[in-house]
């Protein structure tokens, strides 16, 4: 049994991914005593499973797609010999490696404590170290303890992951090889950008969602136009369509899938994609020692959203634990840990305004928005009033010749704008003007008082502002 040793700190970080490392880096920087207990990497799944090794795969995705563009649209004349997947997954895990040192470096810098190992909660304010070089010290914090242990894909009985024919989000990436066939299940922001991404590599694919749509969370619009981009690169979209049983066998997967009108069909593929959701790790973290308890769907749930402060004074929680309205997004986990770690400094910073988060999918088309969909600013009682218009509309989206929508929904009369909401290329980096018209309250007036660049894809948006002014231009009513 590992002997019993006891310190202190200010602060105790239990989980070093993006929620815990932004909560450790912002405390420290405030002159707080930092610890921070990890049981596997600094960075957590995005920085080593989901957000960074996924974008990179997307974007050569993106380069491999180009290449069919130039050809076919454009007479430039290439082709394609083939993927080299060692080199495109060695470019891929030096971007994250490269990344890893980033942060590692920051907290070194910051004055960081970082413990390597598995903690526990004892008490309120103590913490155990089960694992690792340190097992068996226990450490108080003095001003609170912080939990962001994060989440894991959610799995289905029966179809456990193999790393090979059934893999997670948290795998898929590192699976061998590039599959000539696979069927994805969810056709959440998850399940649409590996849909984009092997098919983009060349593979069949059928996308499986069982809600009515694709993007279920999204405006019905931008659910739409994603559809219709993905089904004119030839990807198998079938919404409202539920998964009966598979059968894994040497070669794939063999699956039965009962579609929107009760049919049952059989769809084979080499790779099963399981992509249902996460949910979130409080294995082992020892809340019921410490007074707490998940609710029913397993989140910690805090009872001062203000503070993110759980019903036990000074454990605070952040990131994928948290229950809705956050959103289990890595830059509202940023958010959420610059505010914990403001709290503990004695400051009183404002609330994460989730409204006001942006939302994006990396897939081909993207999507990106921000606020209430049309549908939830009816449903919350505003008298709304929405302007949409085609990317193609204006030069530059005629350029791209992908197709596209900007849709704004705004309070009628002049009101303040509720949301806004983008499909088409590049979306993902047009989304902050958005972002800021829409956590500022603006109103249509205000923005249509500023030019936007031509020829871009965001003067789109600008028309669209525009037209809800009363003074579009290029816009047909």
């Amino acid at each position: 049994m590992a002997e019993t040793r006891e310190y202190a700190t200010d602060v105790l970080v239990i989980g070093g991914g993006t929620g815990g490392y932004s909560t450790a880096l912002r405390a420290a920087a405030l002159g707080l005593d930092v610890v921070l207990a990890e049981r596997d990497l600094v960075g957590g799944t995005c920085l080593h499973r989901g957000c960074i090794p996924s974008k990179a795969m997307l974007h050569a995705a993106e380069l491999v797609d180009g290449i069919a563009e130039a050809r076919e649209r454009w007479g430039v004349k290439a082709t394609l010999d083939s993927v080299d997947w060692s080199a495109l997954t060695a470019t891929r895990d030096d971007i994250v490696s490269r990344n890893h040192r980033g942060v590692e470096g920051h907290l070194a810098h910051a004055g960081v404590r970082v413990v390597r190992g598995s903690a526990s909660l004892t008490g309120p304010r103590t913490v155990r170290i089960d694992s690792g070089a340190e097992a068996g010290a226990v450490w108080t914090a003095r001003r609170g303890v912080v939990l962001a242990t994060g989440s894991r894909p959610r799995t289905l009985p029966g179809l456990e992951p193999d790393g090979h024919r059934v893999v997670t989000s948290d795998d898929a990436l590192f699976a061998p090889g590039l599959p000539g066939s696979v069927l994805v299940l969810g056709g959440g922001a998850i399940g649409v950008e590996y849909a984009s991404l092997h098919r983009s590599m060349g593979a069949e694919v059928t996308l499986v969602e069982a809600a009515d749509r694709l993007l279920p969370l999204e405006d019905a619009d931008v659910s739409r136009h994603l559809t219709r981009g993905l089904k004119k690169r030839g990807v198998d979209v079938r919404v409202g369509a539920r998964l009966e049983g598979a059968e894994v066998h040497e070669g794939g997967v063999r699956a039965t899938v009962r579609d929107a009108r009760g049919e049952l069909r059989t769809v084979a593929a080499e790779r099963l994609l399981v992509a249902v959701g996460r949910v979130p790790v409080t294995d082992g973290l020892g809340l019921a020692a410490a007074g707490l308890a998940t609710d029913a769907r397993g989140f910690v749930a805090p009872a001062d959203w203000s503070r993110l402060e759980t019903s036990v004074p000074g454990i605070h929680v952040v990131g994928d634990l948290l229950p809705p309205p956050s959103l289990g997004l890595a830059h509202a986990s940023f958010a959420e840990g610059l505010l914990v770690a403001e709290t503990l400094a004695g400051g009183s910073p404002r609330p994460v305004d989730y409204a006001a988060v942006p939302r994006v999918t990396y897939s081909s088309p993207q999507t990106a928005s921000v606020g209430l969909s049309e549908a939830e600013a009816r449903e919350r009682g505003h008298e709304a009033e929405v302007n949409s218009m085609p990317l193609t509309a204006v030069a530059k989206g005629m350029v791209h010749g992908q197709g596209g929508l900007v849709k704004v929904v705004a309070e009628r009369g002049g009101g303040r704008v509720l949301g806004v909401h983008l499909v088409g290329p590049n979306v993902s980096e047009m989304i902050a003007e958005s972002q800021l018209i829409v956590g500022w309250d603006a109103e249509a007036t205000d923005v249509a008082q500023h030019v936007h660049a031509h020829p871009t894809l965001s003067e789109a948006v600008g028309e669209v502002f525009l037209s809800l002014a009363g003074r579009g231009l290029h816009q047909q009513g």
